[in-house]
């Protein structure tokens, strides 16, 4: 069994001790107030209280092949390309497979397609039109996944990027693209919002996609994004909707969509009273747009039930619940400068 802390990438990157030092002394240079709570919280999860799977997710990276590696993130696929013969079924495809289910993406693995569970690309087709340039920026992506947009943010300039989120497989899917880009300012640490203290302002755009949903509180997630924010920094804020006026808001009596972590649906005017309410300014939509299958489905590498599943038979307009299909919304807010 492969150890936690002996594990090693080429150039000596270990997967777990080594990452959370490189991780920690990033950290002290972008975001110094989240350096100790984030470095103690990973090495609490990665180190001391370790998840059951790991030694099988660094057991996976470990079998991916030892090659000098060029990658490109500025296209709809984060693709990896190398000048070496491979294997790919028995020497790429089957390590990837190790780390299923892969639900943001797509990525290539010197040919390996991984087609995940969520055409990622396309929200960010939507989004990266209307936001600030990211050249020289220091970023923070709430609810990262498996870094697939942090790898994008890197691609477009940012000087720094840091996602979050505390599924532990998000956090080696990631480390399976570092293992060939660790030259790339990209940085993923295992923890939640809402563990790091307040105030950081640290980051010139904060992007939340997918999240606000997921709170029983919403007013304190957007006070939690506002205070990591640089005076004058930008929010990019995407989240699920519902129609209606500025009074709007459907909290779901169990499930939507099956999913039982769903709190809060408002309208878009409820959705800009919130923003603004929490002290936001130039508050802008940029999009809405409904889910489609075509964006979020099973695939090959992730199996299990998708959109299609969750919705009605009789009207795919209708969640299986009754509930209005899923539609979300894009915003754009911005920290006042005092």
């Amino acid at each position: 069994m492969v150890s936690l802390l002996q594990f090693s990438f080429p150039g000596g990157h270990t997967v777990i001790g080594e990452y959370c030092d490189a991780l920690s002394e990033a950290l002290s240079d972008f975001a110094p107030v989240w350096q100790k709570p984030a470095d103690d919280l990973s090495r609490q999860r990665l180190i001391q209280q370790p998840h059951g799977d790991m030694p099988r997710w660094q057991a996976a990276i470990e079998a991916l092949p030892d090659v000098a590696a060029s990658v490109n993130a500025d296209q709809s696929c984060v693709t990896l390309t190398t000048a070496a013969s491979l294997d790919v079924d028995i020497g790429v495809a089957a390590p990837l497979r190790q780390l299923m289910p892969w639900r943001k993406g797509p990525f290539d693995f010197f040919g390996v397609h991984i087609d995940t569970e969520w055409r990622s690309d396309l929200k960010w087709n939507r989004i990266a039109p209307h936001i600030s340039d990211l050249g020289g920026r220091t970023v923070l992506d709430v609810g990262c996944g498996s870094g697939y947009h942090c790898w994008r943010m890197a691609a477009a300039g940012a000087h720094a990027v840091l996602g979050i989120d505390p599924t532990l497989l998000y956090l080696f899917q990631y480390l399976a693209v570092r293992r060939y880009t660790a030259q790339l300012p990209v940085w993923f640490a295992p923890v939640r919002m809402e563990e790091m203290p307040a105030g950081a302002s640290s980051f010139d755009t904060v992007f939340s996609m997918g999240v606000l949903y997921h709170r029983r509180s919403p007013l304190d997630h957007l006070l939690e994004l506002f205070a990591a924010l640089k005076p004058g920094g930008e929010l990019v804020l995407e989240t699920l909707i519902v129609d209606g006026d500025v009074r709007t808001v459907l909290m779901p009596e169990d499930r939507y969509a099956s999913m039982r972590n769903v709190y809060f649906l408002p309208s878009v005017a409820m959705l800009e009273r919130w923003l603004l309410r929490c002290g936001f300014i130039d508050v802008r939509v940029i999009d809405v747009s409904t889910t489609t299958a075509d964006e979020q489905r099973a695939t090959n590498w992730m199996t299990f039930q998708s959109l299609s599943d969750f919705l009605s038979d009789d009207n795919p307009q209708l969640t299986i619940e009754g509930y209005p299909a899923p539609c979300r919304a894009a915003l754009i807010a911005r920290r006042p400068l005092r």
